[in-house]
């Protein structure tokens, strides 16, 4: 088999002896969606990155904000720009900013002094469960607050994206807010989170995709799909994955690894080869456009390295 080539278009970096990482530094997260974490507590700089992504020919990526301290949003994004400057890594990055509160645009604007922002990832108010919907419906910050309406507006205004990231049982709320922006970039993260592999679960977890689907202007990253137990279910993945390629179209679809977050349940390169599997039976050009063409233009994406 040639060597895959490929964009991650959904991977982390952190600096713990630098930078302030509370889930990664302090008593830790309790309910964290795939259980005991703590392997993830150390640095992970980008030559750790470099290992994991050895078996590929790595184009570009895309760096995705890791709950740095909310204190001064900005930090995380100075020193991955110095880390780029060093090591090439990351290429691009998605960004945090407060986008409900009054300082939403000055930090905005902070953000912007780099280069690389491409987009904004701030997460609405969910539910812990589907069960305990109706007590954040409405709530502040949830998908119904109306202060998303012009926090978005003032996205799509400054030319950035939004990553979404929701579990699946807030796909649908979610699709009727975006309804009313339909020029907005929107990359849901990580296939909606479809936790719940039960019949019922996954019927709704489908109906809430196939709500976003409809709207042209989001796209999907097909990523993260461990679980606490049983951990990487390559029969129920396979699944997901196919199911996902039918609603969005590969030219809708961006591979991510959520490294190193998804190194607790499955190595990279058994990542890649199990998504190379999922996909053996569509053209090579799907393939392309899943493994990277789409990141490219999603985030808009320079590429140094020659493309055969």
């Amino acid at each position: 088999m040639t060597e895959r080539i490929l964009i991650d278009a959904h991977h982390h970096l952190w600096d713990l002896n630098r930078l302030d990482y509370p889930w990664l530094q302090g008593e830790g997260e309790p309910g964290f969606f795939l259980g005991d974490y703590r392997a993830l507590r150390r640095n992970y700089l980008p030559e750790d990155f470099r290992r994991d992504t050895a078996s590929v020919r790595l184009l570009a990526s895309v760096h995705c904000e890791a709950e740095h301290s909310r204190d001064d949003p900005v930090a995380e994004t100075r020193w991955l720009a110095g880390q780029q400057a060093h090591t090439a890594l990351p290429s691009v990055l998605v960004a945090w900013a407060p986008l409900l509160a009054p300082a939403a645009e000055s930090i905005l604007e902070a953000q912007r002094q780099s280069p690389l922002l491409r987009g904004i990832r701030h997460k609405p108010l969910t539910a812990r469960s589907p069960n305990e919907m109706a007590q954040v419906r409405g709530q502040l910050g949830s998908l119904q607050d109306p202060a998303w309406r012009p926090a978005l507006a003032l996205l799509e205004r400054l030319g950035l994206s939004w990553d979404l990231r929701v579990p699946w049982w807030h796909l649908e709320e979610a699709a009727a807010l975006l309804d009313a922006h339909p020029e907005l970039s929107v990359v849901l993260n990580h296939t909606g989170l479809p936790w719940d592999r039960s019949p019922t679960g996954l019927a709704l977890w489908r109906r809430g995709m196939r709500a976003l689907a409809r709207l042209p202007q989001v796209t999907v990253k097909v990523s993260e799909f461990g679980l606490p137990e049983p951990g990487w279910d390559v029969a129920q993945n396979r699944r997901l994955v196919r199911d996902t390629l039918e609603l969005f179209g590969h030219e809708r679809c961006l591979f991510a690894s959520n490294f190193p977050v998804a190194s607790l349940r499955i190595g990279y390169a058994e990542l890649v080869a199990h998504f190379e599997d999922f996909l053996a039976e569509d053209t090579p050009d799907q393939r392309e456009a899943f493994f990277w063409r789409t990141a490219q233009q999603v985030y808009r994406i320079p590429l140094s390295l020659p493309v055969p």
